[in-house]
């Protein structure tokens, strides 16, 4: 059974913070860009961003990737009402780009090559953690497993580093800085309590 707390508002499942995980790209070659049955979760302000950033990413997607968003457009509505990224058939998302066999983000590529300020949509960034917004607007945060982060989950336990701190930037970005710290202490206090 997962357990529950509240941290500055939000609702957070604790296996966030007493799990381990670190992202082993080499391992799973950026798979969680072409697996599963929907694109990324979009958040409402990143529409505008992806349309507007488009010509400055656009460049590094795959043919098949601008074809599919010259089809649908730069975000689709899902079958709950959602914003998500479009897909090129029913796997890759979009955006993608492929550089030695791995999977990557097309829009983060262009961010490191400093061609444009977005990095990528936020729940990618924030991936294994989702967001779940609830009908008062209130927040809650959890673990999504999967199994193809079978190896992320080995390399975070080998190095000791639990699934928030792994995500320390992308928490940042979303949340602030004093949410990750309010995080790290809770964190603390539930190793303290577990001993």
């Amino acid at each position: 059974m997962q357990t529950l707390i509240e941290i500055d508002g939000r609702i957070v499942a604790t296996d966030i913070l007493t799990e381990y995980f670190s992202c082993d790209l080499a391992a799973c070659r950026g798979i969680c860009c072409v697996e599963g049955n929907a694109g990324a979760p979009l958040e409402e302000d990143e529409l505008e961003i992806l349309e507007r950033e488009y010509d400055r990413y656009s460049g590094y997607m795959t043919p098949e990737g601008r074809r599919a968003v010259e089809k649908q457009g730069f975000f689709v509505v899902d079958e709950d009402g959602d914003y998500t990224t479009p897909l090129i058939g029913d796997a890759d998302c979009a955006y993608v780009c492929r550089e030695g066999g791995v999977t990557l983000c097309a829009i983060e590529k262009a961010y490191r090559a400093g061609e444009t300020e977005f990095r990528k949509p936020i729940s990618c960034h924030l991936y294994p953690i989702r967001v779940k917004v609830f009908g008062d607007g209130s927040e809650g945060l959890q673990y999504h497993r999967w199994d193809i982060c079978r190896e992320a989950c080995k390399s975070g336990e080998k190095k000791g580093i639990r699934v928030y701190r792994s995500l320390k930037e992308p928490i940042e970005r979303r949340f602030g800085e004093s949410f990750f710290a309010a995080l790290d202490d809770a964190a603390k206090y539930l190793d303290e309590c577990g001993d």
